[in-house]
């Protein structure tokens, strides 16, 4: 069992007898001194796909739901399912594009580094390394400025806009992060 105020983005929970993902976590703090901390959670329901918010308690216990993981690697698209294979055994898996939402800003041919969460022979989700090396294919022309703190647009080869600092320029890799979707470094 897990405390709602030990969860995490991308724990599997059992709500109603149905496996869920954990999307978004936001913790509420109340403005009362002896009011409680509320959880506002944001989940996918494993088997429909359609969303679901719930409230709940930091002392609220939740079925942890028990998934295998196995480290994959992004192999290429397949119409609009996302093919990965396992690198231990070879083993395929395909993902809808409907099951990737942020993930899909990240993903490029050969993408490694990625843990797919497994349930009867079936990937629910993946986890995606902390950062991730992508191409800048389109970006205005900057100055050769390395301070100021100054950024612009740039379109990536996923197609994902970021804001890079100045001095980036296209066709060049950059390091950005999962997490936060912004730009780290350069590559």
């Amino acid at each position: 069992m897990l405390r709602a105020n030990e969860l995490k983005k991308g724990d599997i929970v059992e709500i109603n007898g149905v496996p869920h993902i954990v999307k978004t976590f936001d913790a509420k703090s109340p403005s009362s001194r002896n009011a409680t901390t509320l959880y506002k959670v944001r989940l996918n329901n494993l088997k429909t796909g359609q969303k679901l918010d719930e409230s709940f308690k930091g002392e609220d216990l939740l079925k942890e739901v028990d998934c295998a993981k196995a480290t994959v690697q992004f192999s290429y698209m397949d119409g609009d399912s996302y093919v990965f294979m396992n690198t231990d055994d070879y083993s395929q898996y395909l993902l809808n594009s409907d099951d990737l939402e942020d993930e899909k800003n990240y993903l490029t041919e050969g993408l490694g580094g990625i843990t797919a969460v497994i349930l009867d022979d079936q990937i629910l989700t993946i986890e995606l390394p902390t950062n991730v090396d992508l191409e800048v294919v389109d970006t205005v022309p900057g100055s050769n400025a390395t301070s100021g703190g100054r950024t612009k647009p740039a379109v990536l080869s996923t197609g994902y806009q970021i804001q890079v600092p100045e001095f980036v320029e296209p066709h060049e890799k950059v390091k950005v992060s999962t997490i936060t979707g912004k730009f780290l470094s350069r590559a």
